[in-house]
């Protein structure tokens, strides 16, 4: 490689990096070269690049931690644990969570926890609004759902407890059906059978998953709700995400230092893109600057007019060679932003091959 390309290559992977922090620096790069001197023989393969028109979006990289979302343990109650569900299992509705002394603890739908048992008399309140709701979704409650424990409610309970095999009582004692949004995978099973019942029986998440991000606090601008993001996956594969919310700062200790991040939460466009992955580091690259119908070429076209002046090399139609000084914007994805006379788009424009 001659001397003038190695240094530009070497200075424009620093100034790019620079000029993504906001810095500006001034490059030295090798011996000048008039703009219609002729190249010196070199034996650097190079090939040829045309100058694209389009959008350039800057990125700041942040590591983060794909995972199921919304982990919660579940426990509690009284007896021995007689059954538990696979890891990695799906629990949907009615079905079964755990069983303590082989009565099932099932799950239902809705977005309140039970704080008390489900029976008659009890005063009205929207946890039996949800009750019924499962229920009709079940097939066992025939009513408009309401929030009234009514006689329907109990017929119905006992219906349900029949198709369970298990007393028909028409109540529900608290601990043996637990609520949640929806559907449940289970992340990991905490307490073996046979052990007494516990607060942490069984963990759980939602099918879904997310990416957790502790953002710089120095880059907390970033973090705003609705932003698209690039994420690149484990293996090369690349996607895109939306940031659905932000938290507040957060210190945490680091090889004893504490340090202060901002907990950014971010859903995956397109789910299937990470249907192979239960857990996974990533990197998110979160849109800074943005150029739209800019003019760019690869980094590496970048060669040194003088020891401020970036340029390029322009292939005529006849093969010829011709050097012209260049403007340099954005560094974005191995692409920067050039402009200046008689630069266009569809050009040719001399780059280094490997």
């Amino acid at each position: 490689m001659s001397n003038r390309r190695r240094g530009v290559v070497v200075a424009v992977c620093v100034g790019a990096v620079l000029l993504a922090g906001g810095a500006v620096a001034a490059v030295t790069l090798g011996p000048t070269q008039g703009t219609n001197q002729e190249e010196p023989v070199s034996s650097i393969r190079t090939g040829t690049a045309p100058i694209t028109a389009g959008d350039l979006a800057g990125t700041t990289q942040a590591s983060g931690t794909l995972d199921y979302a919304d982990q919660r343990t579940i426990g509690g109650g009284a007896g021995i644990v007689t059954a538990v569900p696979a890891p990695g299992s799906t629990v949907s509705l009615g079905g079964t969570l755990y069983a303590l002394d082989n009565v099932p603890v099932t799950l239902l739908h809705g977005p309140l926890p039970t704080w008390r048992a489900f029976e008659s008399g009890m005063t009205d309140g929207p946890d039996v609004r949800q009750l019924e709701m499962s229920l009709a979704a079940l097939g066992y409650f025939d009513r408009e759902p309401d929030d009234e424990f009514a006689a329907s409610t109990a017929r119905a309970i006992e219906r349900w407890q029949k198709a369970l095999g298990v007393e028909e009582t028409g109540r529900l004692e608290l601990g043996s059906v637990v609520f949640m949004p929806g559907d449940v995978r289970i992340a990991s099973v905490d307490a073996a059978v046979g052990t007494t019942a516990s607060d942490k029986i069984v963990t759980v998440s939602s099918l879904v998953k997310r990416i957790d991000v502790p953002l710089k606090l120095a880059d907390q601008r970033l973090g705003v709700v609705g932003t698209k993001v690039d994420v690149n996956l484990p293996g090369g594969q690349r996607t895109t995400g939306t940031v659905t919310d932000v938290g507040v700062p957060t210190e945490s200790d680091a090889d004893g230092q504490k340090k202060v991040t901002i907990p950014v939460g971010i859903t995956l466009d397109d789910p299937a893109a990470a249907a192979e992955l239960q857990r996974a580091t990533v990197t998110v690259g979160f849109p800074t600057e943005r150029r739209e119908n800019v003019l760019s070429v690869p980094v590496q076209a970048l060669i040194a007019v003088d020891d401020t002046t970036f340029g390029v090399e322009v292939v005529e139609g006849n093969g010829k060679r011709r050097q012209v000084p260049v403007t340099a914007g954005l560094f974005a994805d191995g692409r920067v932003e050039v402009s200046g006379d008689g630069i266009r788009e569809g050009l040719d424009v001399v780059v280094p091959v490997s």
